[in-house]
């Protein structure tokens, strides 16, 4: 089954074809949106993707504006990369309306299989030792399965807003 991990230039391959089968669209749990697999394919390119994505989690280091601390997860199968999930500290504006504090996806290869209900749950814990009691948690109106991991995960629908529907989900 599927668990979560920090970024590691351990999965560098196997990154790289999770990453691929998105097929260049944002990844909600990454944060990240077109990565440049070519030059992502250098492991020197990758290994501070990697450093990136770890000190990310901490308040001080510097960020774009529209950015808030992170903490971002990997999800994996044994050694497969399966996927992404982000735990954002704090919501700005647009988090709170659209993004949440947790953010998931697994790759086409791998959903029906539990990852996501699996990293949603693991997520929660690591949540509330962020001080997250309560964690927005959204998606897409029209994700009928993100809905379901959301609902069966314990998420409380609020409501809809601009195409997203909001759960609270209680951390403890």
């Amino acid at each position: 089954m599927a668990a979560l991990v920090d970024p590691d230039v351990r999965y560098h391959a196997s990154w790289l074809e999770s990453v691929a089968e998105f097929g260049g669209v944002h990844m909600d749990g990454s944060g990240m949106a077109r990565p440049d697999l070519e030059a992502l394919a250098d492991p020197e390119r990758f290994a501070t993707l990697v450093a990136d994505l770890r000190a990310a989690r901490f308040p001080d280091t510097p960020r774009p504006p529209d950015r808030v601390p992170a903490t971002s997860l990997w999800i994996v199968d044994g050694d497969e990369h399966v996927g992404f999930l982000q735990i954002r500290h704090v919501l700005n504006d647009f988090l709170l309306e659209q993004g949440g504090h947790i953010g998931y996806s697994v790759r086409p290869s791998a959903r029906r299989r539990g990852h996501a209900r699996a990293a949603l749950h693991d997520a929660l814990p690591i949540a509330a030792s962020l001080g997250i009691e309560r964690a927005l948690v959204t998606c897409d109106e029209t994700n009928t399965a993100s809905r379901a991991t959301i609902e069966g995960g314990g998420g409380v629908y609020e409501d809809s807003r601009a195409g997203k529907r909001r759960y609270w989900i209680s951390t403890r």
